[in-house]
């Protein structure tokens, strides 16, 4: 594996956790919680960019997907049965064995690989949509990882990309209330120095050769215990849509 952006103690914070991927009461709550309102955003923009009815039949049917940091598979099983030809992709050996695990258990067919993005644009890989959820806090170099998931992108193509804003609410809410508090991930998941403001992931994503289309909030609200999308509210977990346009 090429290790240009993988950061080996990130990695090791994930492969200790493979396991309760698909415990929705386990280490990853959060994402179990927070995956309805992803998945309204991502297919939401999916549709817009490639004029798809999301009420027909396997509405993503021709589209070719790349979820990266695919964990345990909780996009890419819902991608694929959306019609998409979904690849997953992880840094986290152990994470792929029980993505392939849950995969055959439900019935779908994904194709899930222990490696890098680097190593995807090395074999000359080429997708439709890039799923770059919660994992660029995660890596050694945000602005090459972002580079190399352009170079994955056909021309016209899609990344939508989500992770953790920085400043002192995300501080509260991401490391305190979810690590500390509430318990709903191990404490030192997250590190809040590698949280992105949305100035720097834009400048980042239109340094890449990405053009930014839209950005959304989601917003977590204690009194209905769910998760929205925001327009104007952006200030922990928020998400961004680019293109790729030539």
């Amino acid at each position: 594996m090429t290790l240009n952006t993988i950061d080996p103690a990130e990695v090791a914070k994930f492969e200790a956790m493979a396991a309760e991927w698909w415990d929705p009461a386990g280490k990853f709550k959060p994402l179990h919680m927070l995956n309805p309102t992803r998945l309204d955003y991502i297919t939401t923009q999916i549709a817009a960019e490639f004029d798809r009815d999301l009420t027909a039949p396997l509405p993503f049917k021709g589209l070719r997907l790349l979820d990266i940091g695919c964990g345990g598979g909780l996009l890419s099983e819902p991608m694929t049965r959306l019609g998409a030809d979904v690849l997953g992709a992880d840094a986290a050996a152990r994470n792929i064995p029980v993505a392939k695990l849950h995969a055959e258990q439900m019935g779908l067919e994904i194709d899930y690989r222990h490696c890098a993005a680097e190593d995807l644009a090395r074999d000359g890989e080429v997708f439709d949509v890039v799923l770059n959820m919660e994992v660029v806090e995660h890596v050694a170099d945000p602005q090459e990882f972002l580079t190399a998931c352009q170079g994955l992108l056909k021309p016209g193509g899609l990344m939508i990309c989500s992770t953790l804003n920085r400043n002192p609410k995300s501080f509260l809410m991401g490391i305190i209330g979810a690590e500390w508090v509430m318990r709903w991930l191990p404490k030192g998941t997250h590190d809040w120095a590698k949280f992105i403001t949305p100035d720097e992931l834009f400048s980042m994503i239109e340094k890449a050769g990405l053009k930014p289309v839209d950005k959304k909030g989601m917003v977590f609200n204690p009194i209905s215990w769910n998760w929205f999308l925001s327009d104007r509210d952006l200030s922990v977990n928020y998400v961004t849509a680019s293109v790729k346009t030539a």
